[in-house]
């Protein structure tokens, strides 16, 4: 059955257990399954890659099949879903899994895809399109977000931000996420620093820069300073980024005794984390202690003013503190 994106709070999900997310519009689907699925299921959310099934069927269908998989009801979500899924899908539908929601994350599924058709012609399963978001939305999330910061923002600011985010939500909400962190304190953004916010390196963002030091992925935390020419505005933003990440694991810490566990207090944090970033940033905890991540958070306050006071020499102060407390051990 074909419903609208913009329809989904009018139908009673508990009456159907199979959802078909396609289409381009990342940002949205992401919205949509937390939003109305992911809070909704804390710790029974069970997320797959389409061919980590394909590759065990047998495995799969063994651990949705077990009776303590039944005790609660569960979520799970299978990313990249393309028609090869189709079988595995049909198969479940006549198993009548009743304690099960599954959710297929798609990208942009032509009318002969067989999996598209399959959800649209079966009355018991839910099928949506996401298509790209209009200027008129866009301009909309813009708006909303710079009034609940309290920051103003002229229509020609928000023209940039509305034609860098390509239709997509997502790419929107991560040119927001590096205004949002380097506009602390801040009542009112230039055009300029706009353009030089929304100009960071599109390979890799200052988020995932921050998210590998923090899981002390060294490699990968080398190879992504390495592969970007970060400017000084880059810079800031990069160490308000870790400040921020920093800070939310200290309020996670917190939480672990009453929740009685890191993936529990994670699930708990408010705002929700979403579900593709739980992993790693139970991880995260993992590699730090609570006094560590306090003491880390004073020596980034430091490296700021450093990093300000020799704009010159920025990119190395940074990566060289990043560096070292990317191989920094827990002792």
């Amino acid at each position: 059955m074909i419903i609208k994106s913009f329809e989904i709070n009018k139908i009673k999900l508990k009456n159907y257990n199979f959802y078909l997310l396609y289409g381009n519009n990342e940002g949205f689907k992401d919205e949509v399954i937390k939003t109305n699925f992911e809070e909704n299921y804390q710790n029974k959310i069970y997320s797959y890659e389409e061919k980590e099934i394909l590759n065990n069927t047998d495995n799969f269908f063994n651990t949705i099949l077990t009776k303590s998989f039944f005790e609660n009801e569960k979520l799970i979500i299978i990313n990249r879903s393309s028609d090869k899924i189709k079988l595995v899908m049909e198969e479940l539908l006549e198993k009548n899994l009743k304690d099960i929601k599954f959710i297929l994350n798609s990208k942009n599924l032509e009318k002969k895809s067989t999996l598209r058709k399959f959800f649209e012609k079966e009355k018991t399963m839910i099928c949506i399109p996401f298509y790209e978001d209009n200027d008129q939305t866009l301009n909309s999330i813009i708006n909303q977000f710079f009034r609940n910061k309290k920051i103003q923002i002229s229509q020609q600011l928000i023209n940039i931000l509305i034609e860098r985010s390509r239709g997509d939500r997502k790419n929107l909400n991560n040119e927001l996420e590096k205004i949002e962190n380097f506009s602390l304190n801040k009542k009112s953004l230039t055009l300029k620093e706009i353009i030089q916010l929304t100009n960071l390196a599109d390979n890799y963002s200052a988020s995932e820069l921050i998210d590998y030091s923090l899981a002390k992925n060294t490699r990968k935390t080398v190879t992504i300073l390495n592969e970007n020419n970060y400017s000084e505005e880059d810079n800031i933003i990069i160490i308000r980024t870790l400040l921020a990440k920093l800070k939310r694991l200290v309020k996670i810490y917190k939480l672990i005794d009453e929740k009685n566990g890191i993936d529990q207090a994670v699930s708990a944090f408010k705002p929700p984390i979403f579900w593709k970033d739980k992993t790693l940033v139970s991880q995260q905890i993992r590699c730090w202690s609570e006094e560590q991540l306090k003491n880390l958070l004073y020596e980034s306050n430091k490296i700021e003013f450093l990093i300000k006071k020799n704009s010159s020499l920025g990119n190395n102060i940074l990566s060289d503190f990043i560096i070292n407390n990317s191989k920094k051990t827990n002792n």
